[in-house]
């Protein structure tokens, strides 16, 4: 069976985060979306997603697919459930398509909004779906629980060091290669996983859930609340609390993190801070791509939302619920907008464009410098990202 990822609407509702990827490649507890499918159903997977992401994110398409929302997570019932689907019948949970089953020719014509034409049922127990950013983080601990058992299930870990100070010692998995000396693990709170190659640095203190990717650095005296996870190849110092960074991200230096989500190849300066309680204790509102204004997220604590390659100087302020779109560089003093468009250059002061070769021009040393190549297909992306949000820059 060939299985697919599609986005349904909440591609948008994720903006800006998605505008780099369809909603399966989110990182939320250990894995993306997509590495929890892949590990459920033991085969690789590919998406159904934006036109303009195609070339990086392509599809497969066999004789037989089946078609899986792509911002659901998997648990063992629901993939049982999807692996028996027969053709042309399908899964749905509150008027939203889970899963169907196609075959070749209907690909072209599948609609992820329309599928009375289809013989559906009811999931029947309750799902795990990434509908907005905030859900990244609110869900983010329970992620955590299953995918560390779904990761170690049957396995021994590797031993800690007697310098490290542990408590709940059973809930802590470290993989091959793991550098870690002189540190406190929590793990009584949650469980703790740290990847492959990655280095917990001497004073670092970690309350669980906790996650901390393959060749990914915790810095001397850092300061970890749960439930947090450190995507792969990140360096991160300070304090950080309920938080998500995707990957290939820095925030290296002493300054406060918390009920945020950070995506790739961004880079916090020195003494950064966000807010994620507003004084007057009231319910955070945070900039939505669909209906093109502020909404209401219910929670009370909520912080920063980076999309990809957006940078911030030393000392610089986030309000509470601040949503940066791709590639901006924020700096100066004071506190910016709680909304800042992609390709923005400047801070509390004003901002100007950032100019899409600039832009390029400081990907591409990025890239270099973890010794990658930033490729023509992501260029394009960013190209068309760059035209995409121009009408953001004039509001």
């Amino acid at each position: 069976m060939n299985y697919i990822l599609f986005d349904d609407k909440s591609w948008t509702n994720l903006l800006p985060l998605t505008f780099t990827r369809p909603v399966c490649e989110i990182r939320t507890g250990i894995l993306t979306i997509k590495e929890k499918w892949e590990t459920y159903l033991g085969v690789s997977v590919s998406h159904i997603t934006q036109d303009y992401l195609e070339q990086k994110y392509p599809v497969k398409i066999e004789s037989e697919n089946i078609l899986i929302n792509g911002s659901v997570i998997p648990d063992k019932n629901l993939t049982t459930s999807i692996k028996n689907l027969k053709n042309n019948t399908a899964i749905t949970k509150d008027n939203r398509l889970i899963a169907v089953n196609l075959g070749k020719d209907a690909i072209s014509k599948f609609r992820y909004d329309q599928f009375s034409k289809y013989t559906f049922s009811e999931y029947p127990a309750g799902i795990i779906k990434i509908n907005q950013p905030w859900e990244i983080f609110t869900l983010n601990g329970r992620n955590i629980e299953s995918d560390f058992t779904l990761l170690t299930s049957g396995r021994k870990s590797q031993e800690i060091s007697s310098t490290n100070n542990t408590l709940g010692k059973e809930n802590i998995f470290i993989e091959e290669g793991v550098k870690m000396e002189f540190a406190t693990l929590n793990a009584a709170t949650g469980p703790i996983y740290i990847g492959k190659d990655a280095e917990i640095m001497e004073g670092s203190i970690i309350r669980g859930p906790f996650a901390l990717c393959e060749h990914s650095t915790l810095k001397l005296g850092a300061k970890i609340y749960g439930p947090t996870t450190i995507g792969p190849h990140s360096k991160v110092g300070g304090e950080v609390n309920n938080s998500v960074i995707f990957g290939f991200s820095n925030k290296a230096h002493d300054g406060f993190l918390g009920n945020s989500v950070i995506g790739e190849w961004c880079n916090i300066g020195a003494d950064t801070n966000n807010s994620n309680l507003k004084n007057n204790y009231a319910e955070v509102r945070l900039w939505n791509y669909e209906s093109e204004r502020f909404i209401d997220t219910g929670l009370q604590f909520c912080g920063l939302i980076m999309g990809d390659h957006s940078k911030c100087a030393i000392n610089t302020m986030f309000n509470t619920g601040t949503v940066v779109g791709v590639n901006a560089n924020i700096f100066g003093e004071g506190f910016p907008r709680n909304f800042i468009p992609s390709f923005s250059w400047g801070g509390a002061h004003g901002f100007s464009v950032y100019s899409i070769e600039k832009a390029l021009d400081v990907a591409e040393k990025v890239f270099n410098r973890r010794g990658l190549t930033l490729t023509d297909i992501e260029k394009e992306i960013l190209n068309t990202i760059f035209k995409k949000t121009a009408k953001y820059r004039k509001l």
